[in-house]
């Protein structure tokens, strides 16, 4: 079954202009990119992706399977449409999706649904700029894919909320061919506040991704745990998450993720099931490679505990909520579920 961002992400557009310029590409020798964008994948973040691009004075082609979300994809400058086929003669399409299947159903399409796939669809030269957390596997499945077809394939996922996405400062993370990372490159930095480019290999990308969505999931477990002993303890939590990231805990994660499981915001943004999607991922990688991640094991556990305590729609700063919960305090649902 297509999954709800494929569904939310279907964008027609009539004919792309072509792509001018020169220099070597790993996929069809032209250096810049030029008319019209392709988008698949309007969820949350590929909705506020896509309209930066279209501020930009990029044309986007938006493509999605409800036309109900038509006229509210349009109010944002894009040009959406259900036709599939719409997308094929852009010079790039970026897909912004939730997991495997759904890039796979993509990519390769579904025969039993008739809807072709990118990879037969596109022209030779075009580029799929893939920002979707998914496996390394299926990265490599996809490049083989496009580059059989004469088509770039560059892997570029994105560390960042709906939030910083509207405001334009994901950090983004690219992999693939240089030629074709250069020609994405300005779309990339019209979305993103830095990027960092890993190499030729697509997979490389996504592994990276996947490793920081793990140890992001695993502070905030701990920050749960710690939030909860101090409350046990009868102490403000705030102070202390104000220490710890006034002195050694300083980063992003534990700055950002702290205030809200301090203050109880567990308001949907990177939803629990994709949180248990990534994670389990991770994990993946790690057995394939004989590496042990038992601490990522606990996470796992902890996540799959909340989604049957009935927070599957919550942030996963919900973790905070479960640690609490766990240690026998009550917090009640209207402040712990805003």
């Amino acid at each position: 079954m297509l999954k709800d961002e494929f569904s939310s992400a279907r964008a027609g557009a009539s004919e792309a202009a072509p792509v001018e310029g020169q220099g070597g590409s790993g996929s069809n020798g032209h250096s810049k990119v030029h008319g019209t964008i392709g988008f698949v994948g309007l969820g949350h973040m590929g909705k506020a992706m896509a309209a930066n691009l279209a501020a930009a004075g990029r044309r986007v082609i938006a493509y999605v399977r409800r036309p109900d979300r038509m006229s509210e994809l349009a109010v944002l400058g894009l040009e959406p449409t259900t036709d599939m086929t719409a997308v094929f003669g852009c010079s790039v399409v970026i897909s912004m999706l939730p997991d495997d299947d759904a890039v796979r159903d993509v990519v390769f399409g579904r025969s039993d649904l008739d809807v072709g796939g990118l990879a037969a669809g596109l022209l030779p030269g075009a580029i799929h700029l893939s920002m979707s957390t998914i496996s390394t596997a299926t990265a490599s499945d996809l490049a083989n894919e496009h580059g059989r077809h004469g088509q770039g394939y560059v892997a570029a996922p994105v560390f960042g909320n709906p939030d910083a996405a509207k405001a334009r400062e994901l950090f983004i993370v690219a992999a693939g061919a240089q030629a074709d990372v250069e020609r994405c490159r300005p779309l990339i930095d019209t979305l993103g506040q830095r990027t960092f480019v890993l190499g030729p290999d697509p997979a490389h990308a996504n592994l990276v991704k996947l490793l920081g969505n793990m140890m992001t999931a695993t502070t905030l477990e701990m920050l749960g745990e710690a939030v909860a002993l101090v409350l046990k303890r009868g102490l403000d939590p705030k102070p202390f998450i104000d220490i710890l990231t006034g002195t050694m805990f300083g980063g992003r994660v534990h700055r950002i993720y702290g205030e809200k499981i301090v203050a109880q915001h567990y308001a949907p943004g990177f939803i629990l099931p994709l949180a248990l999607k990534d994670v389990r991922l991770a994990l993946a990688e790690a057995e394939s490679a004989a590496v042990p991640m038992p601490s990522v094991s606990v996470v796992r556990d902890r996540l799959i505990t909340a989604i049957a305590r009935g927070y599957a729609d919550r942030d996963w700063t919900v973790l905070g909520l479960v640690a609490a919960e766990e240690a026998g305090l009550h917090v009640m649902p209207p402040i712990a579920l805003n």
